[in-house]
Protein backbone atom coordinates (compact mmCIF):
# COMPACT_ATOMS: atom_id res chain seq x y z
CA UNK A 1 0.00 0.00 0.00
CA UNK A 2 1.63 3.08 -1.10
CA UNK A 3 1.70 6.28 1.45
CA UNK A 4 -0.69 8.97 0.22
CA UNK A 5 1.05 12.94 -0.30
CA UNK A 6 -2.30 14.60 -0.06
CA UNK A 7 -1.56 17.61 2.40
CA UNK A 8 -4.18 17.26 5.49
CA UNK A 9 -7.74 19.99 5.40
CA UNK A 10 -7.00 22.87 8.07
CA UNK A 11 -9.60 23.95 10.13
CA UNK A 12 -10.75 27.42 10.28
CA UNK A 13 -12.75 28.66 13.47
CA UNK A 14 -14.46 31.96 12.74
CA UNK A 15 -15.45 34.39 15.70
CA UNK A 16 -18.74 35.66 14.40
CA UNK A 17 -19.11 33.53 12.29
CA UNK A 18 -22.73 34.28 11.56
CA UNK A 19 -21.65 38.07 10.68
CA UNK A 20 -20.96 39.38 7.01
CA UNK A 21 -17.17 39.14 6.70
CA UNK A 22 -17.88 34.98 7.97
CA UNK A 23 -20.30 34.61 5.49
CA UNK A 24 -18.43 36.07 2.67
CA UNK A 25 -15.40 34.81 3.51
CA UNK A 26 -17.18 31.13 3.64
CA UNK A 27 -19.49 31.89 0.52
CA UNK A 28 -16.20 33.27 -1.64
CA UNK A 29 -13.95 30.46 -0.96
CA UNK A 30 -16.41 27.76 -1.81
CA UNK A 31 -17.19 29.61 -4.89
CA UNK A 32 -13.38 30.50 -5.63
CA UNK A 33 -12.45 26.71 -4.89
CA UNK A 34 -15.31 25.97 -7.59
CA UNK A 35 -13.94 27.94 -10.07
CA UNK A 36 -16.71 30.09 -10.21
CA UNK A 37 -15.21 33.49 -9.42
CA UNK A 38 -11.33 33.91 -9.37
CA UNK A 39 -9.58 34.96 -6.59
CA UNK A 40 -9.55 39.01 -6.61
CA UNK A 41 -8.26 40.42 -3.44
CA UNK A 42 -5.91 37.43 -2.42
CA UNK A 43 -2.34 37.94 -2.25
CA UNK A 44 -1.49 34.29 -1.32
CA UNK A 45 -3.11 33.20 -5.12
CA UNK A 46 -0.79 35.24 -6.62
CA UNK A 47 2.98 34.08 -8.18
CA UNK A 48 5.39 34.91 -5.41
CA UNK A 49 3.22 32.81 -3.07
CA UNK A 50 2.79 29.40 -5.40
CA UNK A 51 5.35 27.39 -3.46
CA UNK A 52 4.73 28.56 -0.45
CA UNK A 53 2.61 25.39 0.56
CA UNK A 54 -0.43 26.86 1.62
CA UNK A 55 -3.27 24.53 2.19
CA UNK A 56 -5.76 24.64 -1.11
CA UNK A 57 -9.14 26.65 -0.11
CA UNK A 58 -10.85 23.21 -1.28
CA UNK A 59 -9.28 21.96 1.90
CA UNK A 60 -10.59 24.89 4.32
CA UNK A 61 -12.93 23.69 6.39
CA UNK A 62 -15.21 26.31 8.20
CA UNK A 63 -16.70 26.50 11.71
CA UNK A 64 -17.05 28.90 14.33
CA UNK A 65 -18.81 30.78 17.31
CA UNK A 66 -21.61 33.61 17.38
CA UNK A 67 -24.22 34.65 19.49
CA UNK A 68 -26.84 34.90 16.60
CA UNK A 69 -28.82 32.11 15.03
CA UNK A 70 -29.37 33.21 11.21
CA UNK A 71 -28.41 30.43 9.50
CA UNK A 72 -25.69 30.92 6.82
CA UNK A 73 -27.89 30.29 3.58
CA UNK A 74 -29.88 32.66 4.88
CA UNK A 75 -27.43 35.57 5.95
CA UNK A 76 -25.86 34.65 2.25
CA UNK A 77 -29.35 35.69 0.87
CA UNK A 78 -29.65 38.79 2.79
CA UNK A 79 -26.02 39.72 1.10
CA UNK A 80 -26.92 38.90 -2.21
CA UNK A 81 -29.99 41.26 -2.13
CA UNK A 82 -27.56 43.98 -0.16
CA UNK A 83 -25.20 43.62 -3.29
CA UNK A 84 -22.35 42.06 -1.25
CA UNK A 85 -22.37 39.09 -2.77
CA UNK A 86 -23.03 38.63 -6.83
CA UNK A 87 -26.26 37.30 -8.25
CA UNK A 88 -26.54 33.49 -7.75
CA UNK A 89 -23.24 32.58 -5.91
CA UNK A 90 -24.89 31.70 -2.26
CA UNK A 91 -27.11 29.75 -4.47
CA UNK A 92 -24.23 27.41 -5.71
CA UNK A 93 -22.75 27.16 -2.90
CA UNK A 94 -25.47 26.50 -0.71
CA UNK A 95 -24.43 23.09 0.54
CA UNK A 96 -20.90 24.32 1.61
CA UNK A 97 -22.46 26.88 3.48
CA UNK A 98 -25.45 24.95 5.22
CA UNK A 99 -21.95 22.36 5.79
CA UNK A 100 -20.48 25.34 7.86
CA UNK A 101 -23.35 26.64 9.67
CA UNK A 102 -23.64 23.16 11.38
CA UNK A 103 -20.36 23.80 13.17
CA UNK A 104 -21.23 27.00 14.31
CA UNK A 105 -21.53 26.64 17.96
CA UNK A 106 -23.05 29.24 21.10
CA UNK A 107 -20.80 31.70 21.74
CA UNK A 108 -20.97 34.26 24.75
CA UNK A 109 -21.07 35.68 27.09
CA UNK A 110 -24.63 36.67 26.76
CA UNK A 111 -27.30 38.17 28.93
CA UNK A 112 -27.88 35.97 31.69
CA UNK A 113 -25.27 33.61 30.72
CA UNK A 114 -24.02 32.65 34.44
CA UNK A 115 -20.88 30.55 33.77
CA UNK A 116 -17.10 31.88 35.09
CA UNK A 117 -14.40 33.09 32.85
CA UNK A 118 -12.96 29.53 33.07
CA UNK A 119 -16.05 27.94 32.20
CA UNK A 120 -16.49 29.88 29.10
CA UNK A 121 -13.45 29.64 28.29
CA UNK A 122 -13.43 25.48 28.95
CA UNK A 123 -16.70 25.19 27.01
CA UNK A 124 -15.00 27.49 23.92
CA UNK A 125 -11.71 25.34 24.23
CA UNK A 126 -14.09 22.04 23.63
CA UNK A 127 -15.61 23.07 20.89
CA UNK A 128 -12.69 23.40 18.80
CA UNK A 129 -11.42 20.23 19.78
CA UNK A 130 -14.62 18.59 18.79
CA UNK A 131 -14.47 20.67 15.84
CA UNK A 132 -10.81 19.25 14.75
CA UNK A 133 -11.36 15.89 16.23
CA UNK A 134 -14.88 15.59 14.30
CA UNK A 135 -12.92 16.36 11.10
CA UNK A 136 -9.78 14.72 11.52
CA UNK A 137 -8.26 17.84 11.19
CA UNK A 138 -4.27 18.46 12.25
CA UNK A 139 -4.99 21.82 12.80
CA UNK A 140 -6.94 24.66 12.80
CA UNK A 141 -7.16 28.83 12.98
CA UNK A 142 -8.97 30.65 15.22
CA UNK A 143 -9.76 34.39 13.53
CA UNK A 144 -12.06 36.38 15.09
CA UNK A 145 -14.51 38.83 13.11
CA UNK A 146 -16.94 39.58 15.44
CA UNK A 147 -17.54 43.61 15.73
CA UNK A 148 -15.69 45.64 17.86
CA UNK A 149 -16.24 45.92 21.39
CA UNK A 150 -15.23 48.89 23.67
CA UNK A 151 -12.05 49.71 25.47
CA UNK A 152 -11.79 47.94 28.78
CA UNK A 153 -11.41 49.87 31.34
CA UNK A 154 -9.61 49.49 35.21
CA UNK A 155 -7.67 46.16 36.18
CA UNK A 156 -10.88 44.28 37.90
CA UNK A 157 -13.01 44.69 34.57
CA UNK A 158 -13.91 41.33 33.43
CA UNK A 159 -11.94 39.68 30.32
CA UNK A 160 -13.60 40.77 26.95
CA UNK A 161 -15.43 38.25 25.07
CA UNK A 162 -12.24 38.70 22.43
CA UNK A 163 -9.43 37.72 25.31
CA UNK A 164 -11.84 34.57 26.12
CA UNK A 165 -11.51 33.45 22.92
CA UNK A 166 -8.27 34.27 22.26
CA UNK A 167 -7.40 31.99 25.38
CA UNK A 168 -9.54 29.55 24.60
CA UNK A 169 -7.52 29.16 21.67
CA UNK A 170 -4.76 29.14 22.81
CA UNK A 171 -5.74 26.08 25.39
CA UNK A 172 -7.03 24.23 22.19
CA UNK A 173 -3.41 24.52 20.45
CA UNK A 174 -4.79 26.52 17.78
CA UNK A 175 -2.99 29.99 15.99
CA UNK A 176 -5.03 32.76 16.44
CA UNK A 177 -5.18 35.63 13.88
CA UNK A 178 -7.08 39.04 15.61
CA UNK A 179 -8.81 40.78 12.40
CA UNK A 180 -10.53 43.29 14.74
CA UNK A 181 -9.47 46.20 16.73
CA UNK A 182 -10.82 44.58 20.01
CA UNK A 183 -8.33 43.32 22.75
CA UNK A 184 -8.27 39.66 21.63
CA UNK A 185 -4.60 38.82 22.16
CA UNK A 186 -3.34 41.96 23.14
CA UNK A 187 -5.16 41.52 26.78
CA UNK A 188 -1.83 41.19 29.34
CA UNK A 189 -3.74 37.78 30.61
CA UNK A 190 -3.58 36.24 26.79
CA UNK A 191 -0.50 37.42 26.23
CA UNK A 192 1.70 36.01 28.64
CA UNK A 193 -0.31 32.81 28.02
CA UNK A 194 0.43 33.41 24.36
CA UNK A 195 4.14 33.90 25.02
CA UNK A 196 4.50 30.46 26.84
CA UNK A 197 2.14 28.50 24.45
CA UNK A 198 4.94 28.29 21.23
CA UNK A 199 1.79 29.20 18.89
CA UNK A 200 2.20 31.58 16.19
CA UNK A 201 -0.43 34.66 16.21
CA UNK A 202 -1.23 37.70 14.33
CA UNK A 203 -3.34 40.64 14.40
CA UNK A 204 -4.94 43.72 14.60
CA UNK A 205 -7.65 45.38 13.07
CA UNK A 206 -7.34 44.45 9.59
CA UNK A 207 -6.05 47.36 7.04
CA UNK A 208 -9.01 47.13 4.25
CA UNK A 209 -9.90 50.78 2.82
CA UNK A 210 -8.89 53.73 4.72
CA UNK A 211 -6.11 52.97 6.47
CA UNK A 212 -4.72 51.33 3.56
CA UNK A 213 -4.57 54.28 1.65
CA UNK A 214 -2.75 56.27 4.75
CA UNK A 215 -0.45 53.01 4.68
CA UNK A 216 0.61 54.18 0.96
CA UNK A 217 -0.02 57.95 1.58
CA UNK A 218 1.94 58.63 4.40
CA UNK A 219 5.59 57.29 3.49
CA UNK A 220 5.09 59.27 -0.05
CA UNK A 221 4.22 62.70 2.20
CA UNK A 222 7.83 61.39 4.11
CA UNK A 223 9.98 60.31 1.21
CA UNK A 224 9.04 63.39 -0.57
CA UNK A 225 9.92 66.01 2.59
CA UNK A 226 6.38 66.93 2.24
CA UNK A 227 4.89 68.30 6.36
CA UNK A 228 2.04 67.30 7.18
CA UNK A 229 0.17 69.71 9.17
CA UNK A 230 -3.05 68.25 9.76
CA UNK A 231 -4.63 64.53 8.45
CA UNK A 232 -8.90 64.57 9.24
CA UNK A 233 -11.19 61.79 8.10
CA UNK A 234 -15.17 60.51 8.09
CA UNK A 235 -16.39 57.18 7.82
CA UNK A 236 -20.12 56.62 6.61
CA UNK A 237 -20.63 52.75 7.51
CA UNK A 238 -24.19 51.06 8.63
CA UNK A 239 -24.34 47.31 8.92
CA UNK A 240 -22.86 45.51 12.37
CA UNK A 241 -19.90 47.67 12.26
CA UNK A 242 -22.33 50.72 11.68
CA UNK A 243 -24.11 50.19 14.98
CA UNK A 244 -20.85 48.91 17.04
CA UNK A 245 -18.66 51.77 16.11
CA UNK A 246 -21.55 54.26 17.48
CA UNK A 247 -20.29 53.69 20.78
CA UNK A 248 -17.34 56.16 21.30
CA UNK A 249 -15.63 53.97 23.46
CA UNK A 250 -15.68 51.18 20.08
CA UNK A 251 -15.18 54.05 18.21
CA UNK A 252 -11.60 54.64 19.80
CA UNK A 253 -10.31 51.15 19.94
CA UNK A 254 -10.85 51.43 15.95
CA UNK A 255 -9.37 55.31 15.63
CA UNK A 256 -6.33 54.01 17.61
CA UNK A 257 -4.72 51.62 14.94
CA UNK A 258 -5.56 54.41 11.87
CA UNK A 259 -3.66 57.29 13.77
CA UNK A 260 -0.81 54.35 14.71
CA UNK A 261 -0.18 53.78 10.81
CA UNK A 262 -0.24 58.05 10.35
CA UNK A 263 2.16 58.24 13.98
CA UNK A 264 4.57 55.25 11.96
CA UNK A 265 4.69 55.99 8.75
CA UNK A 266 4.75 60.17 9.63
CA UNK A 267 7.46 60.31 12.31
CA UNK A 268 4.66 62.18 13.61
CA UNK A 269 0.93 62.69 14.50
CA UNK A 270 -0.61 65.58 12.45
CA UNK A 271 -3.70 67.86 13.80
CA UNK A 272 -6.68 66.22 12.98
CA UNK A 273 -8.97 63.08 13.86
CA UNK A 274 -11.46 60.53 12.06
CA UNK A 275 -15.09 60.69 13.00
CA UNK A 276 -17.31 57.86 12.34
CA UNK A 277 -20.97 58.01 11.61
CA UNK A 278 -23.37 55.21 12.04
CA UNK A 279 -25.82 55.35 8.53
CA UNK A 280 -27.53 52.51 8.93
CA UNK A 281 -29.24 52.62 5.15
CA UNK A 282 -25.88 52.05 3.44
CA UNK A 283 -25.63 48.29 4.97
CA UNK A 284 -22.39 47.07 4.67
CA UNK A 285 -21.20 49.89 2.25
CA UNK A 286 -18.91 52.50 3.67
CA UNK A 287 -17.91 56.02 2.26
CA UNK A 288 -14.82 56.87 3.61
CA UNK A 289 -13.43 60.82 3.49
CA UNK A 290 -9.98 62.23 3.96
CA UNK A 291 -8.58 65.82 4.10
CA UNK A 292 -4.47 66.67 4.36
CA UNK A 293 -3.49 69.74 4.63
CA UNK A 294 0.15 69.84 3.88
CA UNK A 295 3.23 72.34 3.44
CA UNK A 296 5.10 72.43 0.11
CA UNK A 297 8.39 74.28 -1.50
CA UNK A 298 8.63 77.85 0.62
CA UNK A 299 5.54 76.78 2.69
CA UNK A 300 3.01 77.05 0.24
CA UNK A 301 -0.42 75.45 1.80
CA UNK A 302 -1.48 72.28 -0.44
CA UNK A 303 -4.83 69.90 0.35
CA UNK A 304 -5.61 66.80 -0.77
CA UNK A 305 -8.62 65.13 -0.20
CA UNK A 306 -9.50 61.34 -1.14
CA UNK A 307 -12.33 59.46 -1.13
CA UNK A 308 -12.72 55.45 -0.55
CA UNK A 309 -15.98 53.75 -1.54
CA UNK A 310 -16.39 49.91 -0.82
CA UNK A 311 -18.08 46.90 0.85
CA UNK A 312 -16.31 46.50 4.01
CA UNK A 313 -17.55 42.53 3.60
CA UNK A 314 -15.64 42.15 0.13
CA UNK A 315 -12.46 44.02 0.91
CA UNK A 316 -12.20 42.06 4.04
CA UNK A 317 -13.12 38.13 2.66
CA UNK A 318 -9.89 38.15 1.18
CA UNK A 319 -7.79 39.09 3.83
CA UNK A 320 -9.08 36.80 5.88
CA UNK A 321 -8.37 33.57 3.86
CA UNK A 322 -4.79 35.02 2.91
CA UNK A 323 -4.31 35.19 6.89
CA UNK A 324 -5.58 31.91 7.84
CA UNK A 325 -3.73 29.80 4.87
CA UNK A 326 -0.50 31.61 6.06
CA UNK A 327 -0.84 31.06 9.72
CA UNK A 328 -2.08 27.45 9.16
CA UNK A 329 1.16 27.43 7.38
CA UNK A 330 3.41 29.04 9.58
CA UNK A 331 2.00 26.87 12.60
CA UNK A 332 2.64 23.38 10.25
CA UNK A 333 6.36 24.57 9.54
CA UNK A 334 7.15 25.27 13.63
CA UNK A 335 6.77 29.04 13.47
CA UNK A 336 6.03 30.14 16.91
CA UNK A 337 4.90 34.04 18.23
CA UNK A 338 3.56 36.57 16.82
CA UNK A 339 3.78 37.02 13.14
CA UNK A 340 5.10 40.37 12.24
CA UNK A 341 5.09 39.73 8.93
CA UNK A 342 2.04 39.46 8.03
CA UNK A 343 1.92 43.21 9.15
CA UNK A 344 1.19 43.90 5.82
CA UNK A 345 -2.72 43.04 6.50
CA UNK A 346 -3.05 45.01 10.40
CA UNK A 347 -3.48 48.61 11.08
CA UNK A 348 -2.24 47.58 14.51
CA UNK A 349 0.17 44.83 13.98
CA UNK A 350 2.08 42.53 16.52
CA UNK A 351 5.76 42.25 16.29
CA UNK A 352 8.04 43.58 14.76
CA UNK A 353 8.29 45.30 11.09
CA UNK A 354 8.17 48.34 8.65
CA UNK A 355 5.16 50.32 8.58
CA UNK A 356 5.13 51.12 5.05
CA UNK A 357 2.49 49.17 2.66
CA UNK A 358 5.44 48.51 -0.28
CA UNK A 359 7.89 47.65 2.83
CA UNK A 360 5.85 45.42 4.39
CA UNK A 361 4.36 43.39 1.26
CA UNK A 362 8.32 43.06 0.94
CA UNK A 363 8.02 41.34 4.19
CA UNK A 364 5.58 39.42 3.76
CA UNK A 365 6.43 37.74 0.30
CA UNK A 366 10.10 36.88 1.99
CA UNK A 367 7.96 35.36 4.70
CA UNK A 368 6.09 33.47 2.03
CA UNK A 369 9.48 31.94 0.69
CA UNK A 370 10.69 31.09 4.00
CA UNK A 371 7.97 28.73 4.74
CA UNK A 372 8.48 26.87 0.87
CA UNK A 373 11.87 26.30 1.87
CA UNK A 374 10.25 24.28 5.17
CA UNK A 375 8.01 22.36 2.94
CA UNK A 376 10.98 19.99 2.09
CA UNK A 377 11.32 18.85 5.55
CA UNK A 378 7.66 18.91 5.99
CA UNK A 379 6.70 16.58 3.12
CA UNK A 380 9.48 14.06 4.36
CA UNK A 381 7.65 14.47 7.65
CA UNK A 382 4.04 13.64 6.17
CA UNK A 383 5.48 10.89 3.66
CA UNK A 384 6.74 9.19 7.08
CA UNK A 385 3.85 9.14 9.08
CA UNK A 386 1.60 8.26 6.42
CA UNK A 387 3.44 5.07 5.62
CA UNK A 388 3.70 4.36 9.82
CA UNK A 389 -0.14 4.79 8.79
CA UNK A 390 -0.24 2.44 6.01
CA UNK A 391 2.00 0.19 7.70
CA UNK A 392 -0.99 0.13 10.60
CA UNK A 393 -3.65 -0.63 8.47
CA UNK A 394 -1.67 -3.27 7.31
Amino acid sequence: MSASLSRPRVGVWLIGARGSVATTVVTGCAAVAAGLHPPTGMVTETPPFTDSGLPALSDLVFGGHDTLDCPLPKRAESLTAGGVLPPGVATAVTAELAAADREIRPGGPTPGDTRSETELITAFADDLRDFMHHHELERAVVVNVASTEPVAHGPDAPLPASTLYALAALRAGCPYVNFTPSEGMHHPVAAREAEHSGLPHAGRDGKTGQTLLRAVLGPMFAQRALTVRAWSGTNLLGGGDGAALADPAAAAAKNAGKERVLADTLGTVPEGEVHIDDVPALGDWKTAWDHIAFDGFLGTRMILQTIWQGCDSALAAPLVLDLARLTARAHEAGVSGPLGALGFYFKDPVGEGPSGLSEQYEELVRFGRSLGEADGADRATRVSRDTEKAGEAL
